[in-house]
C-alpha cells in the first residue's frame, strides 16, 4: 500500500509537471513568460507579395481586458483566421499565407494589406493618427471586417456594445452611416450564394446577427467600405471549427461569410 501511494503521488507529479511545462510553452508563445503583465503578439512574417490575413491591435478601453491582461483585441488570435485561410486556400487559388500578422492603424504597413479585420469592437479605441490611419486605408481602397460584440457590461466588464464603436468610427469618418446590409448586397454573392441572414447562426449573444456596412460617400450603390457583424462572433465558429463544438452546418455558414468578405475585399 505504500508503495502504490508512493507510485500513485510520483505519476500526479509528473502530471502536474507536464502540465505546467506545456503551460509555459503557451504562456511564452503569447508573451506571458514569467507571468509577466504583458503581452507581445506573434511576429509577423515579411511581405512578398502574397497575401496575408491582418488582424488590427489597438489599446482596449477600461473592461477591454481578458485575464493576464490580454488585450481583448486578440481573442480568437491567431486560430480562428488561421483555420479560416486554410479553408479560402482549399476553396480558391488564391494560395496565402496561413502566417497570421497585426498591425496597429497608425502603421504605413497596414496599406500592404487589402482586408483589415478588427474584434471585440466594443472596446475599440483611436488616437489622432490612428483615425487618420484607417480613415486612409479605407478611402485608398482597403476593406474593413469588424466582428465580435459584446453587450454591454458583459460579464460586469466596463464598456462593450454598439455605442461605443460607433463612436470611435465616427472619429475616423465624422459623417459615417451605418447602413443595414441586405441579402441582395454584393458582397453576400461574392464567392458563395448567402441569401438568407434571418437567423443567421449565432455563436452565442442572445438574438439574431445585425450585418451592418459602410459605403463610400454613404451611398449604398458604391463600394463597400466595411462590413460590421453586430451582435454576433463568426469568427468564434472558426475557431472552435477542429474542436467539435458547433454544429456543423453552422460553422460552414460562418465560412461562407468569412471567404467572401475576403473575396469582395480582394476584387473591390
Amino acid at each position: 500500500m505504500v508503495m502504490r501511494s508512493r507510485s500513485v503521488t510520483r505519476m500526479a507529479t509528473i502530471v502536474m509537471v507536464v502540465v505546467l511545462a506545456m503551460g509555459g510553452v503557451v504562456l511564452a508563445q503569447f508573451g506571458f513568460g514569467g507571468f509577466r503583465d504583458a503581452y507581445q503578439p506573434l511576429p509577423n512574417i515579411p511581405y512578398d507579395g502574397r497575401f496575408t490575413f491582418v488582424r488590427v491591435r489597438y489599446h482596449p478601453s477600461p473592461g477591454g481586458f481578458w485575464p493576464g491582461r490580454r488585450p481583448s483585441w486578440i481573442h480568437g488570435y491567431p486560430l480562428a483566421e488561421r483555420n479560416l485561410i486554410k479553408i479560402m486556400n482549399e476553396v480558391s487559388l488564391l494560395g496565402a499565407h496561413e502566417d497570421i500578422n497585426t498591425v496597429t492603424l497608425d502603421d504605413p504597413e497596414l496599406f500592404k494589406y487589402p482586408i483589415a479585420y478588427l474584434i471585440e469592437a466594443g472596446w475599440w479605441t483611436v488616437n489622432a493618427r490612428e483615425a487618420a490611419g484607417l480613415r486612409a486605408y479605407l478611402q485608398k481602397g482597403g476593406f474593413l471586417f469588424v466582428d465580435d460584440f459584446k453587450p454591454p457590461g458583459w460579464r460586469g466588464l466596463p464598456g462593450g456594445g454598439w455605442e461605443p464603436f460607433a463612436e470611435t468610427m465616427q472619429r475616423v469618418l465624422p459623417d459615417v452611416q451605418f447602413l443595414d446590409m441586405t441579402p441582395s448586397d454584393p458582397v453576400f454573392h461574392a464567392f458563395f450564394e448567402i441569401n438568407d441572414l434571418d437567423h443567421f447562426p449565432q455563436a452565442y449573444v442572445g438574438g439574431d446577427p445585425i450585418f451592418k456596412g459602410i459605403f463610400e460617400d454613404n451611398d449604398r450603390r458604391k463600394r463597400l467600405m466595411a462590413i460590421i457583424n453586430y451582435n454576433t462572433d463568426v469568427s468564434q465558429f472558426w475557431e472552435w471549427s477542429g474542436r467539435g463544438f458547433r454544429p456543423f452546418d453552422q460553422t460552414n455558414e460562418a465560412y461562407k461569410l468569412g471567404v467572401n468578405y475576403l473575396i469582395y475585399g480582394l476584387t473591390h
